[in-house]
């Protein structure tokens, strides 16, 4: 098999900004071997910020512009890294930026269109990984399990804090993988309230206390008590959190951050003791959240004894999503399975993702 050269590109629902990595892949034996040649991170100007965050509510001739517009963009955006770097590639391989997910009803929606990423990139494009899934009664998400199971397989169980938070692990041969709930997305729509991105380093919530009704009043949403497959997205955030946290804009913003950060680490503790992990148990920890110390240093207090936090080098934290569906690009080139029924509640496993070729 061939070594391919890939860029992967992702934008998380935290919109910090769109994630390109540079990813060389192969196989050796069984195994598959990847490298992160190059990568970066380009923020989004505000008026990109406000209209990726707002798409939920835009008519549907303005999303169609949107999805076109962004996809323009992301190819502009992987031709000028492509050519700073002087990169050459088989395939873009992008994510998109996920406007709508409601899988129970069919619908899920990832902007950034791949025939206008090619047109702008002049690459060969991969994108559109989640509909086939969904049309097949799945969740559509989350995707990122295939490559926690053959690119991580030396860690037990795979956690990713982006905006929401995911789950990955091995149970009776097979993948299961979920998302548990909020991550980054309550603290960022927090510090954004008094002007900051996000709270580095957790720094602000490590000065707060806990808030004992807000704390109860998270634990018991509803999204919690479901059983796995489930996913979810902004939609709920904003349906179900937001007017929790509304009912507490008294509170410190200190507070309010310690309080979620509490929350997010007792049902992530909660999720992994129901697998009853073994002794020396490894659980790798990437995204945005495995940079701020107080969440992982909280999360630690929670963990069983038997595990064993890997925090990870601070290159695969920012780029595993962008190396994932670089991955998935390269195992829907080889017509093999890169989605897991077992993770999405799908009929069948697939091989997903829409191929767009550049005039």
């Amino acid at each position: 098999m061939k070594k391919y050269s890939v860029l992967g590109l992702m934008s998380g629902t935290s919109l910090d900004g769109l994630d390109i990595a540079h990813c060389s892949l192969w196989q050796e034996g069984n195994e598959w071997k990847f490298s992160i040649n190059q990568a970066t991170t380009i923020p989004y100007q505000e008026q990109l910020y406000q209209q990726l965050k707002h798409a939920i509510i835009l008519s549907p001739a303005a999303h169609q512009q949107l999805h076109i517009t962004y996809g323009t963009w992301l190819g502009a955006q992987a031709k000028n890294f492509l050519d700073t770097h002087h990169i050459s590639v088989d395939f873009i391989a992008s994510h998109g930026h996920t406007s709508h997910h409601r899988p129970a009803e069919g619908i899920t929606f990832q902007l950034g269109d791949g025939k206008a990423l090619a047109e702008a990139s002049g690459c060969i494009v991969i994108n559109d990984f989640r509909t086939l899934d969904v049309a097949l009664g799945g969740q559509g998400a989350p995707l990122v399990p295939i490559g926690d199971k053959l690119l991580f397989a030396s860690h037990q169980f795979c956690l990713n804090l982006g905006g929401i938070s995911n789950i990955s692990f091995d149970k009776e041969e097979k993948r299961i993988a979920y998302d548990i709930g909020l991550a980054n997305m309550p603290l960022n729509y927090l510090t954004a309230k008094i002007g900051l991105a996000y709270d580095e380093n957790g720094n602000l919530a490590r000065q707060g206390t806990l808030l004992p009704d807000l704390l109860r009043q998270l634990n018991a949403l509803t999204y919690y008590q479901l059983p796995y497959p489930k996913s979810t997205g902004y939609e709920w955030f904003r349906a179900a959190v937001i007017p929790i946290l509304e009912k507490f804009k008294d509170a410190s913003t200190k507070d309010l951050l310690h309080t979620i950060i509490h929350h997010n680490c007792q049902q992530i503790a909660f999720s992994i003791k129901k697998e009853k992990p073994i002794i020396n148990t490894q659980l790798l920890v990437t995204g945005g959240g495995a940079l701020n110390t107080f969440y992982t240093q909280t999360l630690t207090t929670y963990l069983p004894e038997a595990i064993q936090l890997i925090v990870p080098s601070k290159t695969i934290i920012d780029y595993k999503e962008a190396l994932v569906f670089a991955f998935m690009g390269v195992l829907r080139v080889e017509n093999q399975i890169n989605i897991l029924k077992s993770v999405t509640g799908a009929s069948r496993d697939s091989c997903s993702g829409v191929l767009h070729h550049p005039n």
